[in-house]
Parts: C-alpha cells; structure tokens; sequence
C-alpha cells in the first residue's frame, strides 16, 4: 500500500451537490483523489457512487460546488474534453464495440481525432499498432486479437475494456465494477496489471462492492452513503468503523 497522504492531488472536488428535483444525489461531497494511488468508493447501493463518476467526466452536470483537474474547473466540460484532458473511465455496462474485433476496439482508442488521416505517417501507424498488440499480450488478449467483441467470454470482454482504458494514456483511470464477475486467476490478473499501472504513475478510482476485492487494492476508501461522504480514509480505518459497516451491510438505518 501507498502512503496517500504524501501524494499530489490531481483532481479536487468541492462541495459537490447534484439534485434530481428534490432527490440530492450527491450531497456536498468535498474529496481529493490523490496521484499515483488507489481510491476506492464503498457504500450501499443507491449511494451516489456511480453519479460522482458521471458528475468528474461530464455526462452529468453539477447542481452545485466545483471540481478541479489540476487545479483547473472542469465543470461544464463535454465529456470528450474532459476525456483529452487524461480522465478516462468505464462503465458496468462495459460500452464496448461489439461489431468490431478485440484490435479494432483498442485501436480506435489510440486514434486522438475522427480524422481520416492521423500525424506519424506510416511510422506513427506502426507505432500504434505495436502499442495496441503490446497492451493485448499484458491483458492476455493477443490470442484474441481478431475475435469480435460480441464473441468474447465474459472475462475477455472485462479486460478488453480495461486495454481501452489502458491505450489511452490518461492520467486518471475511474473504473466502476471493474473486477465484479472474475474468477480468481482473471482477478489476480486484474490487480497486478492495475498496481503495474500505478507503480508507472497512473492514478485510479474504483468503485467496488466486494470487500475482498476492496481490501486487496485500496491504498485509500471513501465511503458514501445517500450522496454524503461519511469517511475518508485509510482501508484499516474505514473498514473497521463499526457504524459504516452497518450502513453498508443493511443492520441500520442510514
């Protein structure tokens, strides 16, 4: 685990609100996502986890309060400027090419702009294109590299997702779900290319449920619960709150 409190914050969040009518989803939530680390959200379903993700990429809209990538306001952003700015993410749901092949969906992520030609010439293609086949051997995908992504057994499509997120390059990785589903050896997999991520600079947030899972990656949690951030801090911490474990499992009321 790494120390969080010594990281630089790349991306702060500040009294963020979002209100569907009289429903608040998010409900002043203050958090720093510090560099170079493992963040985890943790809370019940319905906490508001999935919106704070939609909330930093720009598929949502801020109600209230702010939030700074590298000290800038990124709030009002389209999503795709956001994207280009190193905030990459993934979805439970995976949004994944699926008429396309395992190559063709990691490449088109490699591609900057929908322009019918790209800058490098036939040595930046080349460039490409090695770098695509080389994140597929890391995801153990390159024996697959042909196949449709609607063919694909459901650990395959997992990290076919996870090789977009890792030929893009960005800075911020938010990633929801992400190991739900795998069988050991897939996990295992999983958490070692993440931590070779981080170790090589990549900031992550997870959202989890599985407390193994939450326990073997996190080096920092923050636990929500009805859009409110009740905890931040290190796993020991926050796992080991009596009163969050309760709202988590169900024995009480929030």
């Amino acid at each position: 685990m790494t120390d969080s409190s010594t990281q630089d914050v790349l991306l702060r969040i500040t009294h963020l609100q979002k209100h569907f009518g009289g429903l608040h989803v998010t409900n002043d939530v203050t958090l720093d996502m510090r560099a170079g680390i493992v963040t985890t959200l943790v809370g019940p379903n319905g906490a508001g986890k999935t919106t704070l993700f939609n909330l930093i990429t720009g598929h949502l809209t801020p109600s209230g309060g702010d939030i700074l990538w590298q000290g800038e306001s990124i709030v009002g952003q389209p999503h795709w400027k956001i994207a280009r700015k190193g905030v990459a993410r993934t979805f439970q749901d995976l949004r994944l090419f699926d008429q396309m092949t395992v190559y063709e969906n990691v490449l088109t992520v490699t591609e900057p702009v929908s322009w019918l030609w790209q800058p490098g010439g036939r040595t930046g293609r080349k460039a490409r294109q090695d770098k695509v086949m080389h994140i597929l051997e890391r995801t153990r995908l390159a024996d697959k590299a042909n196949v449709r992504a609607i063919d694909l057994a459901y650990a395959e499509r997992k990290f076919l997702s996870l090789a977009r997120i890792m030929a893009t390059d960005a800075k911020l990785w938010l990633l929801d779900e992400p190991a739900s589903g795998l069988d050991r050896g897939s996990y295992e997999l999983f958490l070692e290319l993440l931590r070779s991520e981080v170790r090589n600079g990549v900031t992550v947030c997870i959202i989890e449920h599985n407390l193994d899972i939450v326990i073997g990656i996190s080096d920092r949690i923050a636990f929500l619960d009805q859009g409110k951030l009740l905890a931040d801090g290190d796993p020991d911490t926050v796992l080991n709150d009596p009163h969050l474990a309760a709202i988590y499992f169900g024995d009480q009321a929030a």
